[in-house]
């Protein structure tokens, strides 16, 4: 008998899976098509201050092995999602959710973090840091050390619940990022957010997304986000959520392996809906193939060569 439970800052989840933010909007979508209850937990779609249409159409393009998405972080509001999304998640999920906030200002943030955090629903809050920062050119938070620090250090001042950043791998050095994350405060860290891709439509000769770029997803980012784990890994003490191109039970074992205490699936569930609850019913099958009894045991193995 294997045993799949996972602790992330101090919650139990009885598997490491847990869709990602984006792809699994808020639950109860999903939850007409299986018993989400099955999952480790979820992070439920970005939510920011106000409401988001999001961008212009078209937003979302196909490539090999991937996708590019400019959905523009769609959503009703954080006062929305307390008083109509979250009551209707309750009635199909009875596990603690994982919050993902964005924001467009340091003010922003802690805003949305401060309300979010008294939701008895909410176990973490995942803060995602690839927004624009309005008030400092549009450059996004997550590429600054200073930028992340400061939002860190905001939102651990209103919040109770553990506080995980999630990462841009379009940064020079993301070691010194998720660093600057844990020397601020934050409790974990998330990553890899989507890497930057785009695709030109031969017929019309002009980018196929609207806002010409967006974010690559999918199995073709998967090596470069193990890479980056597992130098995070390396330099941080706080637990990691990897994430990037994660599509079987046997990346979900090899992304532990590289330094992570859960693992995200992202872009899969955009093309095949179950994939989640077909990894965890894989996941014990895959880990008697390679001996592995307790999952716990082999967060960072691969480190010890």
């Amino acid at each position: 008998m294997v045993d799949t439970k996972v602790i992330l800052s101090g919650i139990t989840l009885d598997n490491p899976v847990i869709p990602a933010s984006g792809t699994f909007g808020f639950g109860y979508e999903f939850a007409e098509l299986y018993d989400i209850n099955c999952l480790g937990s979820f992070s439920f779609k970005g939510t920011t201050k106000d409401a988001r249409f999001g961008n212009p159409t078209p937003r979302i393009a196909e490539c090999k092995s991937g996708m590019i998405n400019s959905v523009g972080l769609q959503n009703p509001g954080i006062e929305k999602v307390i008083s109509e999304e979250l009551p209707k998640l309750k009635k199909c999920f009875n596990k603690k959710v994982i919050a993902n906030i964005s924001g467009f200002s340091v003010d922003e943030y802690v805003y949305c973090c401060e309300k979010i955090d008294k939701q008895e629903q909410v176990g973490i809050i995942e803060v995602n840091v690839s927004c624009p920062n309005v008030h400092n050119g549009g450059m996004s938070f997550g590429t600054s050390e200073k930028n992340v620090s400061d939002v860190t250090r905001a939102v651990k001042k209103v919040t109770t619940k553990p506080v995980y950043i999630k990462l841009s791998p379009n940064v020079t050095d993301i070691v010194s990022i998720a660093k600057a994350c844990e020397d601020a405060g934050a409790d974990g860290i998330s990553l890899i957010n989507t890497l930057v891709g785009m695709r030109i439509d031969l017929n019309r000769k002009k980018p196929v997304i609207a806002q010409k770029a967006g974010g690559f997803s999918g199995d073709a980012i998967f090596p470069v986000a193990l890479s980056m784990v597992y130098k995070v890994a390396d330099a941080v003490k706080i637990p990691i959520i990897g994430m990037g191109g994660v599509s079987s039970a046997d990346d979900v074992i090899e992304m532990m392996m590289a330094g992570a205490t859960a693992v995200q699936v992202g872009a899969a569930n955009l093309v095949n809906p179950y994939v989640c609850k077909e990894i965890i019913e894989k996941l014990p099958e895959r880990m008697e193939k390679y001996n592995i009894k307790n999952l716990k045991e082999i967060i960072g193995v691969a480190h010890n060569g």
